[in-house]
Order: structure tokens, then sequence, then C-alpha cells
């Protein structure tokens, strides 16, 4: 049994003679929360179309749970759940009314449909006719049409895409629990770096259809190097001092010097370097870089 919900073995896809997908190896650990990363125009969303047969991919490079996807696709399918582009909701019928009918389709008890409103919190919305519904509302009914068929994996491209602030959180927590509490495995895209910071465990970045990296979020962060900043009065003669005692400076203002961090353990006699010489330090922390310039920093290399 393979440990992946997902993985593509050097999968190509072209459009015409446009390259599409270039090579890509996805490995999406059971029970993960995978952030699916990359700017628009990556490969992100035909990847996902490609993961749920939607578009063809070549035989024996798409594994869903072990299988390869074009010869088992029906039994597949069955196994995942998705929300690709704007949910397909009936904008005339009510928030249950539209799980009812999908319950119907799929051949599922209609009570269903009350479990998933209380699942994605719509049960006070389950009356209202579903085109009344804000943004994050839609997108958390559009989960719920998705979770009807208790899938073990969830396809989200894009899912905050358009959400206010409310809406995002909404969705973001809406997301851990169903991999926490509910164990279902999520591949979730987006372009938004910090969004997928906060909830993924795992992260692939794509750009012009090829990964770029592939990992979990600690592995990632180790790529950036974390920095010390140190904010001091007399900047100047402290930076002199740092030096002198053997510290590496790799930048200062006017008000802070920023250095490599080290450990917790350095940081602390930096601290009383600087005090037992008479400096104010005002504060001392640890600063990561953001995915923003982690993305840069790969995309540059590449």
């Amino acid at each position: 049994m393979s440990n992946y919900a997902i993985e593509t073995v050097g999968l190509n896809f072209n459009f015409g003679n446009q390259h599409i997908v270039k090579d890509l190896s996805l490995q999406v650990p059971i029970g993960s929360i995978y952030g699916f990363l990359g700017p628009n125009g990556a490969g992100k969303t035909t990847t996902i179309k490609i993961l749920l047969n939607l578009l063809k991919s070549p035989a024996d490079q798409v594994f869903v749970f072990g299988k390869e996807i074009n010869s088992n696709r029906i039994a597949t399918l069955k196994r995942v759940g998705a929300l690709v582009e704007q949910p397909a909701i009936y904008g005339h019928l009510t928030g249950r009314e539209n799980l009812i009918n999908r319950c119907i389709l799929l051949g599922i008890k209609k009570s269903k449909a009350d479990e998933m409103l209380a699942l994605v919190g719509l049960t006070e919305a389950a009356n209202k006719k579903s085109s009344k519904y804000s943004l994050g509302m839609k997108q958390r009914l559009g989960i719920a049409l998705a979770l009807v068929s208790d899938p073990e994996l969830l396809l989200l491209d894009e899912p905050t895409n358009g959400l206010d602030p409310n809406g995002i959180i909404e969705v973001r927590n809406l997301m851990v629990e169903l991999a926490t509490k509910h164990q279902k495995t999520i591949l979730v895209s987006s372009h938004l770096l910090a969004e997928i910071e906060r909830t993924a465990t795992h992260v692939g970045i794509i750009n012009k259809g090829q990964l770029l990296f592939q990992g979990t979020i600690d592995e990632l962060h180790l790529l950036s190097k974390p920095m010390l900043e140190i904010e001091v009065d007399q900047v100047e003669n402290a930076s002199n001092l740092l030096i002198k005692s053997g510290f590496e400076i790799a930048s200062q203002s006017d008000k802070k010097i920023i250095i490599p961090f080290i450990s917790s353990k350095e940081s602390g006699e930096i601290n009383t370097l600087l005090i037992q010489n008479g400096f104010t330090v005002s504060s001392l922390y640890q600063k990561r870089k953001d995915l923003e310039n982690l993305f840069l920093d790969i995309t540059k290399n590449n």
C-alpha cells in the first residue's frame, strides 16, 4: 500500500505544443495538508484537473492511493472530492437543497446534507437561498458539496480566492479541522504564500509547470536562513563591538543590526555582551524569511 494519497511520476502534459506540466513528481502523504504553490499560470489547475481525470494523463504517471488513475478511474474518483474554480451551486436553491440534490445524485441518504452543513458551519444558513450567501459561505458550501461522498482526499483549487479576511480564516480553520479531526488528506493550491504557511504540513512549489521544491514546511524553513534582528542604541558602536567579538553582520540600519541566527544560546550571549558594554538593547528576535522571499530565492536559482 502506498503511503501517498497522490503520486505523480514524471508527469508531462501539453496543450498542442505548449508544455503546461513538465516532469512533475508530486508526493502527497496520506493525512497531510499539501500546499501546492505557484504563481497564476504555473500549471496548478491543469495538474488538479489531471488528478481528477478531467484531463487525460499518459499511462503510469498518475497514482491516487497507489492506483493508476486511467485504469482505475471510477474506483479512484469515488475516494476524491474537489472544488475547482467556482463551486457548482444552484443560486435559486437553499444551502440544504443544494446538498440534498447532490445526495440524490450520488445515491446517498438525504440526512447527510444536514451533517455536512454542520461540518462546514452553515447550519444557521441552511434555509437561505444560496444566491444570498457571502463568498466565504459559498466556498464552504462548495467544500460541503465536495465532502458529501465522504472522500478520503480533497482537492481544493485556490479555495480562498476572492474571500475577505473573515472568509479566509473560515476556510483555513475548516481545512485544518478536516485533516486533523476527520483524517482527510487535502491538496490545496494557492498563489498566496502566507496563506499556505499557516495551514500546510507539506509544500510543493511549481513554476512554469516544473516542481522547484517539495518537502515539509520545516524543510522549507531550513532553506530560509533565519536572522537575528537586534534593536540597539548607538548602532555604529554596537556593530563594531560585535565585529571585534567575531560576529558576522548581515546588514544594519540606523536602529537595527541583523546577523545570522545561530542558536538561542548565542543570542543570549550577544545580548549579555552588548549590555555589559553599556548598550541598551530594546529588542532581540529571530526572523524567518516569509514564503514570498523564499519563493523568489528558489525561482531565481532555477
